[in-house]
C-alpha cells in the first residue's frame, strides 16, 4: 500500500504547520469545538494530528481509497488515530468495572462503599479509558449501576444511627439515615459533574468526551441517583456556568416514566426542568421499534446512545446490547459531490453504490490493521473488562475475537443540498423529494445490510456528526463547481438527513419528517428542535415535544434554546441585546452555551467558520 509523497502534499504540510504556529487558520486550529487550539497542547495535538494523517495517506491507504479520499468524496474520521489502531468509543460496563475495583496501571483501586467514593471512581474511570480509544466514553446504565453504593451509604448511615441513644422508632431512624443519604448522593453528583468538567486529561489539552444514560432505575437508590444527577446539574458549576460534560441521556419507557401514573414520571418532568434550564438531557426512546426489539426487561437491554448520536446494538457475534461495545470506526460520504457529478438520478445510484463500495474497503482495511494490534496496547481497555470480555486475554493476544463485537459505520453528509442539486428541492420543501431522499437512505442501508452478510462483521449506517467536516466538503466543492444556489451557496452542508437550519419548518413537521431516518440510521442518529425565548416559562411545551417524538418514532431528540450566562452578575437565562439584571451588554462578558453537534460549548470563538455560519442561520420551530 506505499505511496510516495508529492512536492504538494509536502508543501501542504508544511503550510499545516506554520498555520498552526500562528494560529491563522480558525478551521484548522478549531476543528474539534472542545480543544482550544491555541494552547501549547492544543497546538502540539495539532502537529501530530496533521503528521499522522499526512503518514496514512502515504502508507495505510490503498491507491483506490486515496483517491477517494483525495477527490473529497469520502472522508475518514479520524484518520490521524488510524496508526495506533484505537477503536472509536466504548459503552462502559460501570457496575462490573467498580465490582472488586479495578488496576489504572499505577495500583488497584478497591470497590467503593459508599457513593461519593464510586462516583470519584466513575470520574477515574473514564479518565484511565480516555486516551485508549479516540471517540467518547459512556456509561449505558449510570442509574442501576451505582444504585448499589446508595444502599451502602444508606446501610453505614442507619448504623450510625442504631448506635446512637435516641427515642426513634425503626422507621424514623430509616427516614433519617434517607435523607442523609440523599445529602450523600447529591454532594457525590456535584463532585462528577465538576470532576467531568475539570479533567484536562484527553490528549493533554481536553477533557474527555463523557456521556451517561439513566432514568429508568425505579428503586429508591436508583431513583435517587437520578433525581441528584439532575439537581447538580441544574445547579450548575461553581460560578453558576452550565456544565457542558457529561452529555446526559434520559431513557423514556412506557410504563416506567412516560405518563403521571407511572413510577419515575416525576423524574422525567425534572428532567425537563433541567432541560429548559441547561439544555441537558437528552431523551432517547426505548419503545421506538428498531429499539425495543432489543428489549427484554433488563437495564442492560435499554438503548444507550453516545454523544452526539452513536449507537451500538446489533450484533452478529454476541449479546445484542451496548453494554461493554462500542464502534471501531466511521467513514462519511459527500452525497452533494455525487449528485453534483451526476447528470440523472440512476447515475446517482450507480456512483453511490461505487464509493460505498470503497468505502466498505477502507472500513475492512482500517479493520484489519487494528486487529493486528494486541491486548497489551491498550492495557486499561481490555484488561480492566471495560470492552467485553477483555478481562480474558493475555497480553499477547490478538484482538479480532473481541473486535468483531464492535461496529463498522458508513455515514453521510448533505442529503438535503444533494436532493437540491438532483430535484430543485430538498426534503423539507416537497413529498416528491421527500420520497427520493428517504429511498437514498434506504438504499444505503440495504448496502450495509448486505455488507453485513458478506463479510460477517457488524456493518451498520450512521447519521453522521459533522464538525470539520461540514465546512470541508463545501470548501473543496465550492472550488470545483462554484456557487450554486442551495446547493453550494452557504459555507456548511447539512448533517445528514437533517432538514436544513435555515428552513422555516414547525417542530411537529420538523420531527414527523425525521423520524422515519432513526430506524435506517442504525448505528446513530438525532433530531433536534429548536425553541425561541426562556423555555422555562412553559415545560409543558417541552413535554409536547418529548411525546411527539415518541409518537413518530424518533429514536434519540433534544431541544435547543438560547441558555446564556452574565459573567459580571450571574444571571442566567436569556439574554439579548443586555443583561436584564445589571444591563452589562459587552459581549465578552456574556456566555453563549449553544449545541454543535450533539455536545455544548460555551465559547464559540472555539467553533470553526462553518458551524459558526450554520448556527446564525437556525430558525426556530414553532
Amino acid at each position: 500500500m506505499k505511496n510516495v509523497a508529492t512536492d504538494l502534499e509536502t508543501v501542504n504540510l508544511i503550510k499545516a504547520f506554520k498555520e498552526i504556529v500562528e494560529t491563522s487558520n480558525q478551521d484548522l486550529i478549531q476543528e474539534n469545538a472542545n480543544v482550544d487550539g491555541k494552547t501549547p497542547m492544543g497546538q502540539m495535538g495539532k502537529f501530530g494530528s496533521e503528521s499522522a494523517k499526512y503518514y496514512v495517506k502515504q502508507y495505510m491507504l490503498s491507491p483506490i481509497v486515496k483517491k477517494a479520499v483525495e477527490d473529497h468524496y469520502i472522508h475518514p474520521h479520524d484518520l490521524d488515530y488510524m496508526p495506533t489502531g484505537t477503536t472509536t468509543c466504548c459503552q462502559i460496563p460501570l457496575g462490573k468495572v467498580l465490582k472488586g475495583g479495578f488496576n489504572t496501571g499505577h495500583g488497584h483501586m478497591r470497590e467503593p462503599n459508599d457513593i461519593s467514593s464510586a462516583m470519584a471512581l466513575s470520574s477515574i474511570i473514564l479518565q484511565s479509558n480516555q486516551n485508549m480509544q479516540h471517540g467518547g466514553q459512556s456509561y449505558p446504565t449510570f442509574d442501576y449501576d451505582l444504585a448499589p453504593y446508595v444502599l451502602k451509604t444508606f446501610q453505614k448511615h442507619l448504623k450510625r444511627i442504631n448506635e446512637y441513644p435516641t427515642s426513634f422508632t425503626a422507621e424514623e431512624k430509616e427516614e433519617q439515615a434517607w435523607k442523609e443519604t440523599d445529602r450523600d448522593v447529591y454532594q457525590a453528583c456535584e463532585a462528577f459533574v465538576h470532576n467531568c468538567n475539570s479533567m484536562h486529561s484527553r490528549s493533554g489539552a481536553q477533557v474527555p468526551f463523557v456521556s451517561i444514560n439513566y432514568g429508568t432505575d425505579t428503586s429508591p437508590a436508583g431513583r435517587m441517583v437520578i433525581k441528584n444527577i439532575l439537581l447538580a446539574t441544574q445547579a450548575g458549576l461553581g460560578n453558576g456556568e452550565t456544565p457542558i460534560f457529561p452529555i446526559q441521556i434520559f431513557k423514556m419507557k412506557k410504563g416506567i416514566n412516560f405518563e403521571p401514573h407511572e413510577p419515575n414520571y416525576d423524574l422525567y418532568q425534572l428532567a425537563l426542568q433541567t432541560t429548559a434550564k441547561r439544555l441537558f438531557p437528552n431523551f432517547s426512546f426505548i419503545d421506538a421499534p428498531f429499539n425495543y426489539q432489543y428489549y427484554n426487561g433488563t437495564p442492560e437491554s435499554e438503548v444507550a446512545y453516545m454523544g452526539c448520536r452513536t449507537r451500538v446494538m446489533g450484533n452478529l457475534h454476541g449479546d445484542e446490547n451496548s453494554v461493554g461495545r462500542g464502534n471501531l470506526s466511521f467513514t462519511s460520504i459527500n452525497l452533494v459531490k455525487i449528485a453534483l457529478t451526476s447528470n440523472t438520478l440512476e447515475q446517482f445510484y450507480e456512483k453511490l453504490d461505487y464509493y460505498m463500495d470503497i468505502t466498505i474497503q477502507q472500513l475492512l482495511e482500517r479493520y484489519k490493521f487494528q486487529m493486528k494490534k494486541k491486548a497489551k496496547h491498550f492495557p486499561f481497555l481490555y484488561s480492566q473488562g471495560i470492552w467485553k470480555g477483555g478481562e480474558n486475554l493475555k497480553e499477547e493476544d490478538s484482538l479480532e475475537d473481541l473486535l468483531k463485537q464492535g461496529t463498522l459505520s458508513v455515514g453521510f453528509i448533505g442529503l438535503a443540498e444533494a436532493l437540491k442539486a438532483l430535484t430543485g428541492s430538498h426534503h423539507g420543501e416537497n413529498d416528491t423529494a421527500y420520497q427520493i431522499g428517504y429511498e437514498i437512505i434506504q438504499f444505503m442501508r440495504k448496502k450495509m445490510d448486505d455488507a453485513i452478510e458478506e463479510h460477517r462483521l457488524n456493518f451498520s449506517l450512521i447519521a453522521t456528526p459533522a464538525e470539520g467536516l461540514s465546512g470541508k466538503f463545501t470548501k473543496q466543492d465550492q472550488q470545483e463547481f462554484g456557487i450554486i444556489k442551495g446547493v453550494t451557496d452557504r459555507q456548511y452542508y447539512t448533517n445528514s438527513y437533517h432538514i436544513p437550519v435555515y428552513y422555516p419548518i414547525k417542530a411537529i413537521d420538523k420531527i414527523r419528517k425525521e423520524g422515519p431516518f432513526h430506524a435506517l440510521c442504525n448505528a446513530g442518529h438525532i433530531s433536534y428542535i429548536e425553541c425561541d425565548g426562556d423555555v422555562s416559562k412553559n415545560i409543558e411545551a417541552l413535554d409536547v415535544l418529548v411525546k411527539a417524538m415518541a409518537q413518530y418514532q424518533i429514536g434519540y431528540g433534544s431541544i435547543n434554546h438560547p441558555v446564556d450566562r452574565c459573567k459580571c452578575c450571574g444571571f442566567t437565562g436569556t439574554i439579548d441585546n443586555e443583561c436584564p439584571r445589571c444591563k452589562n451588554h459587552d459581549e465578552t462578558y456574556i456566555e453563549r452555551i449553544r449545541r454543535i453537534t450533539g455536545y455544548l460549548v460555551g465559547d464559540m470563538t472555539k467553533w470553526n467558520t462553518a458551524k459558526q455560519a450554520e448556527e446564525q442561520e437556525r430558525v426556530k420551530h414553532k
